[in-house]
């Protein structure tokens, strides 16, 4: 089976799939972060979560939280510019909720982007497929392997 053939995005989020973070823009301007399911099924059961401290800024390409998994370590790496204002408390005591349920209950951080082009990059909707088809086309997931 090619990697991420029955992989499960949900229309209404927004993706980064070089890093596969999703981001759910809500009501009060800020935006929930996290894993794809894609992620947490390549990470193995996941054991801890350590998201970046409250308030702390973060910039593009750099870390939003690390998490600890039975086959992969490593970070959640933004699509822009921001800083964090809330953590996801459940998930840092019930790790395995990441692979349970990523886009629900495994939600990792609430963040607000420094910038009005936060979006840029992201891909939703009907772009999702072939942006992930592309991404495993080049090998980019051997990445997330290690």
């Amino acid at each position: 089976m090619t990697p991420g053939q029955d992989a499960e995005f949900p229309e209404h989020l927004l993706y980064d799939i070089e890093n596969q973070v999703w981001y759910e823009p809500l009501a009060d301007g800020t935006i929930r972060a996290g894993f794809t399911r894609w992620a947490a099924d390549l990470m193995g059961e996941v054991l801890v979560v350590t998201p970046k401290r409250l308030y702390f800024d973060f910039e593009k390409d750099r870390s939003l939280a690390v998490v600890e998994g039975g086959k992969w370590v490593g970070a959640a790496l933004a699509a822009f510019d921001g800083v964090v204002v809330g953590h996801n408390q459940l998930l840092e005591r019930k790790p395995e909720l990441l692979n349970q349920d990523p886009y629900g209950q495994g939600w990792m951080v609430l963040v607000r982007p420094k910038g009005e082009d936060w979006r840029h990059g992201l891909v939703s909707g009907a772009s999702i497929k072939p942006a992930f088809d592309a991404w495993i086309e080049r090998g980019s997931y051997k990445d997330r392997s290690s």
